[in-house]
């Protein structure tokens, strides 16, 4: 039996226009029934082969998957479960007090085995989820409108084919993957469903449940990208340009180069943004950004964006091979491996310079632009939220608190030696409130008590303390991540 390899890296072939991603065209992607990934002829091939790769793809079918993927030690792995497990059982207490922690954490990477609770909460999409308790199941009984449920199930077969969750036609993966659609076709029927949605779902559901990933797809389309999957996709055509002129800053050689040879941004930044790059990256690479974007918002998706421009033509060798229309735009579909692996690409996107301000600066300029060449948007968006941060200020003051028991009990030494210190601090307290009231009661107080033996020793350091009596990680395997 002959063995499929995949030669795109994550991604399905881009749209061919702006049109063909609104949900009433078949889009994104596959040219062909009888071509696309995911047909019956090519996932017959692994009907014998089904090991899969850490993340869940048969065969280690996500390209360059393992080689992108930055390994790290157990010992560490566990330390950074038990500071997530810390944030997430104290969630308010850290988005108001100690956010630039939790981003330099999320920049870091979350751990595997926390990964879908975190962006559950880093979205909001928890809070939506208890405000509005058996909202998912009612629109769930519902049947959805045939016009989109058409369109929805043609395209359920076409996410991430080669991943074991969307393997089979009609399995689990699937199922979920078109409830989760149908559901928000019905939360919000003036938008319906656009194509580019399906990926961004599936992703969700690779880390965590139906319900929990159509609060979070709410979250994104509302909240992160508003607008971009809406009738006319005017925001994601005033974002193309608001990319353009920030690469202006980042890459003149770049920016000149695609002004000279007339190539519009939506051109290559569609599939790019409207996808949250989930068809362009390697997988690991796709985790990393998608742990910073759902932190810090669409900022980081515009820097992944100008990174790769200003790496794919940013110099004049690279120019030497791209000097017409045609060649510059076959670049920027095939982009090279190297700038699109995990360390390089995590490490250049977190160096670049760009603001929300930057942003929103760019976004006004533009906005003016528009209205002056092509009149008003016929869609109003709701502001942009710009990050984690943004959307929890924008929550009413009675927002159901995030607070609950863990799920996980982690002892460490760090917490041990912490609780100790306080209790000592606590102590300490007492006696010198005791000592200033027997002063001036006139009760006689011992000057020097005798020291406690409660003194402990030092306690080990956490990598050698056993998590729930195993020595292993949380996790086994990337994408077995519910908790």
């Amino acid at each position: 039996m002959a063995r499929i390899r995949i030669e795109s890296g994550n991604g399905l072939q881009s749209a061919e226009s702006i049109k063909s991603l609104r949900g009433t065209r078949e889009s994104l992607a596959l040219t062909d029934e009888g071509n696309s990934f995911g047909s019956d002829s090519e996932l017959n091939g692994y009907t014998s082969e089904r090991q899969t790769d850490k993340y869940g793809f048969i065969g280690g079918a996500q390209q360059y998957s393992e080689q992108s993927a930055e390994d790290i030690p157990p010992e560490v792995l566990r330390q950074r479960e038990a500071k997530w497990l810390d944030m997430l059982n104290n969630w308010d207490k850290w988005m108001a007090k100690r956010h630039k922690k939790m981003k330099l954490r999320c920049q870091k990477g979350i751990p595997p085995s926390l990964r879908g609770r975190a962006w559950l909460y880093l979205s909001g999409g928890k809070v939506k989820r208890e405000q509005h308790k058996g909202k998912f199941e009612e629109l769930d009984r519902q049947a959805g409108d045939p016009k989109w449920v058409d369109v929805i199930e043609k395209d359920l077969h076409r996410q991430f084919p080669f991943h074991e969750m969307f393997v089979a036609r009609g399995g689990h993966g699937q199922q979920d993957l078109y409830r989760v659609l149908k559901a928000y076709t019905l939360h919000r029927p003036e938008e319906g469903y656009c194509q580019a949605q399906a990926p961004i779902a599936a992703v969700l559901l690779m880390h965590m449940p139906a319900e929990d990933a159509f609060w979070g797809l709410v979250q994104i389309c509302e909240k992160y990208l508003p607008g971009y999957y809406s009738v006319g996709l005017e925001a994601i055509q005033l974002d193309g340009e608001i990319l353009f002129a920030l690469l202006k800053r980042v890459s003149p050689l770049a920016h000149r180069h695609l002004k000279k040879h007339k190539l519009d941004p939506i051109l290559y930044m569609t599939e790019w943004f409207m996808c949250a790059f989930s068809r362009t990256l390697p997988w690991a690479s796709v985790l990393r950004v998608w742990d910073m974007f759902l932190c810090e918002g669409v900022k980081i998706i515009f820097r992944v964006g100008l990174v790769l421009l200003k790496c794919m033509l940013g110099s004049q060798d690279k120019l030497k091979t791209c000097q017409g229309q045609y060649e510059t735009m076959e670049l920027l579909k095939t982009i090279d491996t190297r700038y699109m692996l995990e360390g390089f690409l995590v490490r250049e996107v977190i160096e670049l310079p760009l603001s929300e301000r930057d942003i929103e600066k760019e976004h006004l300029a533009q906005l003016r632009r528009w209205k002056e060449t092509r009149g008003e948007l016929h869609c109003k968006s709701p502001p942009r939220m710009h990050g984690a941060k943004a959307i929890m200020a924008a929550e009413p003051p009675n927002r159901q608190d995030l607070r609950q028991n863990p799920t996980i009990i982690v002892e460490s030494s760090l917490a041990t030696n912490k609780n100790g210190e306080g209790q000592e601090e606590d102590k300490a307290r007492k006696k010198t409130k005791e000592q200033k009231n027997g002063k001036k009661n006139g009760t006689p107080v011992a000057a020097n008590p005798e020291p406690s033996d409660t003194s402990t020793k030092p306690s080990p350091p956490l990598k050698d303390t056993p998590l729930q009596g195993s020595n292993q990680s949380l996790i086994s395997t990337e994408h077995d991540t519910y908790l």
